[in-house]
């Protein structure tokens, strides 16, 4: 079975259907627009030099069954690699997003996620966006996939190829239970939360 392609809005099945699975790996990843290089006159006197480069960090919001983040160990993000259930656990941070392939991972245990864990939230957002004026309009194919952590497999994937301009958070997507199974929503939704801390309030 291939990879299934997600557009914004579509829900699958990940656990019914795939029986036996319990470990994921939800990996992120994004590319820099690449930016016209500013020379000449000008661009030497106003200090056009090299812009700072989009540190874009993943997190994973575990919410609880009336959607509220319940305890500050449930947030799992570079600051705090893995949750205090140690059900996800986050790969570390990725300062630039160069290269192919995911920028960031977390791995979940179905399994070991607790019963009163409803759902879990991937957000992405902008370190220091503010001081840095930067926004997702600066990036470019933006992901989110989920594949089986024993074997590599692929299940689905939605890549984000809504215009994010002017947005400096994205609710990429979220694992959620249904039916004593568990399941994949596509978000893809942007907002103006200028940082992790702003952006979690939504869960409070």
């Amino acid at each position: 079975m291939g990879t299934i392609n997600l557009q914004k809005g579509q829900k699958i099945d990940l656990t019914k259907g795939n029986p036996g699975l319990a470990k994921i790996l939800v990996g992120l990843g994004w590319d820099e627009v690449s930016k016209p290089k500013s020379g000449g006159f000008l661009g030497g006197l106003f200090g056009g030099g090299t812009p700072a480069a989009i540190d874009c960090d993943a997190s994973a919001i575990l919410l609880d069954t009336n959607g509220k983040l319940s305890s500050k160990d449930r947030l799992v993000y570079y600051g705090n690699l893995q949750s205090g259930d140690q059900s996800v656990k986050h790969s570390g941070d990725n300062l630039t997003g160069a290269g192919d392939g995911d920028d960031e991972q977390i791995n979940v245990d179905l399994s070991r996620v607790p019963s009163a864990v409803q759902k879990i939230v991937f957000v992405v957002n902008i370190y220091d966006c503010a001081k840095r004026k930067q926004d997702f309009g600066l990036i470019a194919n933006a992901f989110i996939r989920v594949a089986n952590a024993n074997n590599g497999q692929e299940l689905c994937r939605f890549n984000l190829t809504e215009n994010y301009a002017g947005r400096t958070s994205l609710v990429v997507a979220e694992v959620y239970r249904h039916n004593n199974e568990w399941k994949f929503a596509a978000i893809g939704e942007g907002t103006n939360d200028a940082s992790l801390s702003e952006l979690i309030r939504r869960f409070q």
